[in-house]
């Protein structure tokens, strides 16, 4: 069974997301989450259209005892164009477009299309991401050719990776994943994901809890932004304000509550953070290595913030 660390680096930022950032500072990011003891990396051909593979493949390369995962589905083809901008989200140039694929063959060329970009001879981990409108097809094609790959030890572990919680249960219910990455749906605003989380306990299944800000509204103690990449709805605001003001009578930031809340529960044994420069990765350890009373839960419990 592959061992999962407690804190793990999110690629993302690594492709430009929504702003680009220098190779030499997406280098400079990778070695401060490896000073702060960060063993866990993630990253995705979607991220960049690949970029974030290529810089965190250089930034690891000559290094050992961590954990790589990268996902599948979506294939990475060129752009009939070829000029312009992505527009998904990652300042990068269009030469490539992606193409959804959860069939078996399209698994094994998107792995081994990751191992190139990566330039590393084999990733630990392999998740099926976002496959919202293809569940049934990536349970009955791409999760055998993972689980092919897994037996063969081309791969430690498999497992999928969502935004939501309803379709990572049935890839419990009905396959033999080893792991969940989900996405903004167990923090301190949303423990919609419990039932996953409770069936993942029962199957021996474990979670990866990214999106622990949900997309930003948790990141600083002041609330503000965004909650899953939209603006911020009022409500929510409030009541994230309202949560900072508990985390002050208990000498804790928000952020650091939003860090320390998804490892309260046993189906998670990860929390995956991304970063864009090494001022961000210093500030989140400093965060993540400060305790956090169990007075402050019993609190948010009380005043209706947290359930019971």
């Amino acid at each position: 069974m592959i061992a999962l660390p407690r804190h793990g680096f999110g690629g993302a930022p690594l492709g430009n997301l929504f702003q680009p950032i220098s190779d030499e500072q997406a280098l400079a990011t990778v070695e401060a989450a490896w000073e702060s003891g960060v063993r866990l990396f993630d990253t995705a051909p979607h991220y960049g259209l690949g970029l974030s593979e290529r810089r965190l493949g250089a930034a690891l390369a000559d290094r050992s005892g961590y954990v790589l995962s990268t996902k599948v589905g979506r294939l990475l083809v060129p752009a009939p164009s070829g000029d312009g901008r992505d527009d998904e989200g990652f300042d990068v140039p269009a030469d490539l477009v992606r193409q959804w694929d959860f069939t078996g063959d399209g698994v094994r060329r998107s792995l081994a299309e990751s191992l190139t970009r990566l330039a590393l001879p084999a990733v630990d981990l392999a998740l099926i991401h976002d496959p919202d409108a293809h569940v049934d097809q990536a349970i009955m094609e791409a999760y055998p050719a993972l689980a092919e790959l897994r037996s063969q030890g081309v791969v430690k572990a498999i497992g999928v990776g969502m935004n939501q919680w309803q379709a990572p249960l049935r890839f419990i219910q009905e396959t033999d994943i080893d792991v969940v990455m989900l996405a903004g749906r167990y923090t301190l605003l949303d423990q919609s994901g419990l039932p996953l989380l409770e069936a993942c306990v029962e199957r021996g299944v474990r979670v990866l809890a990214a999106g622990v800000f949900n997309s930003g509204l948790l990141a600083t103690h002041e609330p503000s932004g965004t909650y899953d990449y939209q603006p911020a709805p009022a409500p929510l605001v409030e009541k994230a304000r309202r949560i900072a003001r508990v985390c002050e009578r208990h000498g804790v930031t928000l952020p650091q509550a939003a860090m320390a809340f998804p490892l309260r529960h046993p189906a998670i044994a990860t929390i995956v953070l991304g970063a864009r420069a090494p001022e961000e990765v210093t500030a989140n350890a400093a965060l993540w290595s400060s305790p956090v009373p169990d007075a402050l839960w019993e609190e948010l419990a009380a005043e209706g913030l947290l359930p019971q």
